[in-house]
């Protein structure tokens, strides 16, 4: 089999069309999460920042006010001396979690309030108050004060500095914020906050997984029937579920399958009637050739008569096999608003030369319809031919025509003998004739062209008879032809 004819082979694909989908999903998801949690963290440690600056505000406010009364709540005298305002101060306030307060004087850190601080992940206590670092960092601050950062064993811890003087002893008030121990509850909230969200993110692939694979199912349905499919079976079919876009793909690929199977049958069957019904004229041609004299001018002139006839009965046959295989094809019909008393006159007018009968009109439909005119004329001269063909001269053959709402009818009535009921049914079948001699001369397609001209105008075709009584064959259209 040569590269061009060869099945195509699928490539090697790195993911599926439902690993790349989970893919996405997994990775919009991650980036959603991680942005979100982005988000709430800098929004919670400016959060934290201005609740430090608060916080600090708040104690140096409050000892501001104090040592701008300068009177000594529990005596109501005013302070004699720097150590009195830093133990009234350290007293009368409550440091929150993380916080403590610091009164300075003599060169070192004198009194505290706030609770002890624990190593992380030790037993151990952590006392500031003894830490040298302390005196250094106040120390430097004074006499101006203001706010430094100081690295202790515990992490950051932000030190605003409140100098005070009362002329003999240079002191300070001084709020101590553990920002870093602070951040660990929100830094542990964090973290919780990314397992859940790795987990979620699980679930969320898993889902995503499962989702896909059944969204893309009838996309595997139709690359199976893909597969399945050949030029001997166009059976296979997928059945469609739910009612979205896949669905509409579903049906489209079964409508695709219809049409395919529809124009390999007709096409096999084309191939089939050609070949049995061009078998005998062939036949009859080879054995004349063979048996003819050359030197015998009367059986020359005989075999090429015989020959002659046999191929144009093969002319006529291939041309009526190819109107009947296009009539399965679009573009076989052209409609067209036509009038429907002005086309049955028409086929009135043109069907009396086909033979001396008694020709009449019986109605013509009044208004419009949508049809191809060209093929209805077609088809009522078939009609009118085989009727022809079947009367003697005093029978009669009438055409007529009607019209309603939703429909049009065109019929060719004769008086003729009348059909066997028997052979009715199978009338419009191809190649089927009748059983007496008379009715085999055709080739048996006529009918079968007059039945696909209705139908692809999305009629029918119907024949009544009775023998003895004549016959009529009519033709039930819609009046709008169909898309």
């Amino acid at each position: 089999m040569s590269d061009s004819v060869r099945a195509p082979r699928f490539r090697d694909r790195l993911l599926s069309v439902r690993a790349r989908i989970t893919a996405a999903v997994i990775v919009l998801t991650a980036l959603s999460m991680a942005g979100a949690g982005g988000a709430v963290y800098v929004v919670e440690s400016a959060r934290l920042d201005r609740q430090f600056s608060a916080n600090i505000s708040q104690e140096l406010e409050e000892f501001a006010t104090l040592q701008g009364r300068g009177i000594n709540p529990r005596t109501g005298e005013p302070f004699d001396s720097t150590v009195a305002l830093l133990d009234t101060a350290l007293e009368r306030n409550v440091p929150g979690a993380y916080e403590a307060l610091v009164a300075y004087w003599d060169g070192r850190p004198r009194k505290k309030v706030g609770d002890t601080v624990f190593l992380e992940d030790t037993p151990q206590e952590y006392d500031f108050y003894k830490d040298p670092s302390l005196d250094r960092v106040i120390d430097a601050s004074l006499p101006q004060g203001g706010s430094r950062v100081m690295e202790t064993a515990v992490g950051s811890v932000l030190i605003s500095i409140q100098p005070v003087t009362d002329g003999r002893t240079e002191g300070a008030f001084a709020v101590v914020m553990f920002s870093d121990r602070e951040r660990i509850e929100f830094l542990s909230a964090m973290r919780l906050y990314a397992v859940v969200a790795s987990i979620a993110l699980l679930l969320v692939a898993a889902g995503a997984w499962f989702v896909a694979g059944r969204l893309l199912r009838p996309v595997r349905d139709l690359r199976t029937a893909a597969q399945e499919i050949s030029d001997t079976d166009l059976t296979r079919r997928i059945e469609a579920r739910g009612n979205d876009d896949l669905t509409d793909l579903t049906l489209t690929f079964n409508a695709m399958l219809d049409r395919l199977e529809e124009a390999f049958g007709t096409q096999r069957q084309f191939l089939d009637d050609a070949g049995h019904e061009l078998r005998t004229p062939i036949t009859i041609i080879h054995g004349h050739l063979e048996l003819l004299d050359p030197h015998d001018v009367d059986d020359v002139e005989g075999t090429r008569a015989l020959v002659l006839d046999e191929i144009d009965r093969m002319a006529r046959l291939v041309e009526d096999l190819m109107v009947l295989a296009k009539s399965k094809r679009p573009g076989f019909v052209v409609p067209d608003v036509v009038d429907v008393a002005r086309l049955t006159e028409h086929v009135a007018e043109k069907v009396r030369g086909l033979g001396d009968r008694r020709w009449s009109t019986d109605s013509r439909g009044d208004g419009l319809a949508v049809l191809d005119s060209q093929r209805i004329t077609q088809a009522l001269v078939q009609l009118a031919s085989n009727a022809v063909r079947y009367t003697a001269e005093q029978d009669s053959i009438a055409l007529g025509s009607d019209t309603t709402v939703s429909s049009v009818r065109f019929w060719v009535q004769d008086t003729g003998a009348g059909i066997d009921p028997a052979e009715l049914e199978h009338l419009f079948e191809r190649f089927h004739r009748g059983s007496d001699d008379h009715r085999s001369e055709g080739l048996g397609l006529g009918l079968s062209i007059v039945a696909a001209i209705a139908e692809a105008h999305g009629g029918t075709a119907d024949v009544r008879s009775a023998e003895g009584r004549g016959t009529t064959f009519v033709l039930t259209l819609p009046r709008k032809a169909p898309s």
